[in-house]
């Protein structure tokens, strides 16, 4: 029996857990030894890669045996290295028998630090990711279900564009971009809008996610007089609770800038995903938007030349996925339907041990036709599948 049933389930955030030689392993031999080894957590709940798997670059037959043994309480079981599929193609298949999901987009974990960090080297970012997106490719290239998302970093514009037709060539389906300045420049500045333009006319979405950012706030912030609280991972390198009152930000800001910046206007078959970063701040990002244009129009001619409201712009083009713990049918009456995609973090803890029971929960009371949305229309409408 698998554990999601009953309707299509379209999973709008999984991930792989990267092996310590994932971008040496599919590095240009010239870069092989500039790209880091993937560093695996030593405390936590992803610290659970044991030496025997990594050898091999999978679990043992009796450990496979174990994990598919839970049937449909596989989403309840071990998570990262420890569970099934997380870095091995062969048994997120098997995985994905078992979870029921009919697609699911697939992210990596630790890549993105090398590929968008601005602390690299340029030359070494676009390295590192040509070298995650080959690897990406790799891992999802047996499966029509998985769809892979590579990275791209758009610093400089030509080596993005010399990327972006590297990632169209390996059929990747999704191109997560970070969400900060890039090369000093806004994201709707004008020398971006040929990779805006290309993705577009691929019909290939760009995407935004938990890490395309740094995650944690200034030390500053943290500087009570008092003991610094550990992570959720029991170490002190990633989101602590107060890290989490502006981990949306940048991203309201880059879709921000997307919208009054008129990219979205300019290429009306862009599409876009902002996945794990939470979607209770929705609702009101459009009406703040729509106000912003309305009386900023007097002064910025390039918002009086929108001829759709904000909020519309980003109805149509993008979408969101709320986490586990988030009301979706409150955020749905509060906004559109079309805005919420399901995900389940496979295999990280994030997404919990229920997602698909906390979702129903909160979607008490909903059309069936909003649920129809959130569970896989809008996923469908974001990735043209008929």
């Amino acid at each position: 029996m698998t554990y999601a049933q009953g309707r299509t389930f379209y999973d709008a955030d999984s991930h792989i857990m990267e092996l310590p030689d994932f971008l040496k392993d599919h590095a240009d031999p010239d870069m092989r030894e500039r790209m880091p080894a993937i560093r695996v957590p030593r405390v936590g709940p992803l610290a659970n890669l044991l030496e025997e798997a990594q050898a091999r670059r999978g679990h043992s037959r009796e450990r496979i045996a174990e994990l598919t043994a839970l049937g449909d309480g596989l989403i309840a079981g071990p998570k990262g290295y420890a569970a099934l599929g997380a870095f091995n193609a062969g048994e997120r298949s098997a995985a994905l028998d078992l979870l029921g999901f009919h697609r699911q987009l697939v992210f990596a974990t630790f890549s993105p630090g090398p590929a968008f960090s601005e602390q690299r080297p340029i030359e070494d970012r676009y390295a590192a990711a040509r070298a995650h997106n080959r690897a990406m490719a790799d891992f999802t290239a047996g499966d029509a279900r998985l769809f892979g998302v590579a990275l791209l970093p758009l610093d400089v514009t030509a080596l993005a564009l010399v990327e972006l037709d590297n990632i169209l060539k390996l059929g990747l389906k999704a191109v997560w971009v970070p969400h900060r300045p890039c090369g000093g420049r806004s994201p709707g500045h004008s020398d971006l809008d040929p990779v805006w333009a290309r993705l577009a006319e691929a019909g290939v979405p760009f995407v935004l996610h938990v890490g395309g950012h740094p995650l944690q706030l200034s030390p500053e912030w943290m500087n009570t007089g008092r003991k610094i609280p550990t992570d959720w991972l029991g170490g002190g390198e990633n989101v602590r609770g107060k890290d989490m009152t502006s981990l949306h930000q940048p991203a309201e800001t880059f879709i921000g800038a997307m919208v009054l910046d008129g990219v979205l206007e300019r290429h009306r078959a862009l599409r876009g995903g902002v996945i794990e970063l939470g979607a209770g701040w929705v609702p009101q990002m459009l009406t703040r938007l729509d106000w912003v244009a309305e009386i900023w129009k007097r002064s910025e001619p390039e918002l009086a030349a929108l001829t759709r409201k904000p909020s519309q712009q980003i109805i149509d083009q993008l979408a969101f996925t709320p986490f586990v713990y988030e009301n979706v049918g409150a955020l749905i009456e509060a906004s559109d339907p079309r805005l919420y995609l399901f995900s389940s973090d496979y295999p990280h803890t994030e997404g919990g041990r229920a997602p698909l029971a906390r979702f129903e929960a909160s979607l008490e009371g909903a059309a069936e036709t909003e649920k129809a949305r959130f569970y896989s229309g809008n996923f469908a409408r974001l990735f043209e599948i008929a």
